[in-house]
């Protein structure tokens, strides 16, 4: 007889002045969504392990003198937390404000955009906006004198270049399958993980460099072709901010065709094998364009093989 696990005791808090009973083990971020509480979140994925690299999710907890990440910290009994302070306010204002001062965020996912919006975020104080990424991604245009400006500034009684300092660079464009531009990346992780043990267990790419130079790399940062890369695609499915592209949709948006609110999405079980894998099949113009796989679903968890990702190519063949 398979022996039965006892039921998790429960664990009493108080968020936002809401009494809330979870499991033990749970998280503060799974407790802030059990009520409704809207956390945002940019580094983490219920299917990865958290990493705790963006600290956007921090929250105050009494007793604790550093602001803690919430997508990690289990829930403790009597523990009391505040979401909406303005110290946690102020720090994930800085945080998306750092962000999108170097990194192109126009193609970022929407909720990150959201956040950007509602946070205030105004990446515009630390300098010039060179590639104009986060202006667009603020819903904003940089004036014609203040992309001229060239005069030191001053913030928050500090003086800074008003040139800033950004990740900005040419798009990797080594294979057939995706491109990789790396102007976009924030940093977040979500690619390494599920190119290692939480997803594919390739682990064809991790973080190298410090600093502005801190980026996504291979060994030895050679071509991808070069590389353990098994080109399952799941790097692509996980990131947040469009540094990961399928070349079709790379293409497309090059060609200025890129349409998603003219795309159907259509779920079909893979054909290659027997797994039974769920294809997303995103459609344009009765052509796929590209295919993702639900985060919720029960074999694959949003991860797929490079056959199911990209072996679509047969359905165009009429």
């Amino acid at each position: 007889m398979t022996p039965v696990a006892a039921p998790a005791r429960a664990v009493a808090l108080t968020v936002d002045g809401h009494d809330v009973r979870v499991p033990e083990g749970t998280t503060i971020l799974q407790a802030c969504r059990a009520i409704g509480i809207d956390t945002p979140t940019l580094c983490y994925l219920e299917t990865l392990t958290p990493v705790n690299a963006c600290r956007l999710c921090v929250v105050e907890v009494d007793g604790s003198r550093a602001l803690v990440p919430a997508c990690s910290r289990a829930v403790e009994p009597d523990m009391v937390v505040r979401t909406g302070s303005d110290r946690v306010r102020h720090s994930r204002r800085l945080v998306l404000e750092l962000l999108a001062s170097s990194v192109d965020l126009s193609l970022a996912s929407p909720d990150l955009q959201r956040h950007l919006r509602e946070y205030g975020a105004r990446p515009e104080r630390f300098g010039v906006d060179v590639a104009s990424g986060a202006a667009v991604a603020l819903g904003t245009q940089s004036s014609p004198s203040a992309q001229s400006q060239t005069s030191i500034s001053s913030f928050a009684g500090l003086a800074f270049n008003a040139s800033r300092a950004t990740v900005a660079q040419p798009p990797k464009i080594d294979n057939d399958l995706y491109v990789r531009d790396y102007s976009r990346c924030v940093l977040c992780y979500k690619c390494v993980e599920a190119c290692g043990t939480d997803a594919q267990n390739t682990f064809a790419i991790a973080v190298a460099g410090r600093g502005f130079d801190a980026r996504i790399s291979t060994e030895s940062d050679r071509p991808l072709t070069d590389s353990a890369c098994v080109y399952c695609g799941n790097c692509i499915g996980v990131c947040p901010t469009g540094a990961l592209m399928f070349k079709s949709e790379y293409d497309m948006r090059q060609a200025g065709t890129w349409d998603e609110s003219a795309q159907t999405v259509t779920e079909t079980i893979c054909p290659y094998c027997g797994v039974g894998c769920t294809l997303q099949l995103h459609v344009q113009e009765n052509h796929i364009v590209r295919v993702t796989s639900p985060l919720d679903h029960d074999v694959t968890s949003g991860h797929l093989c490079i056959k199911g990702r990209f072996g679509w190519q047969f359905v165009q063949n009429r």
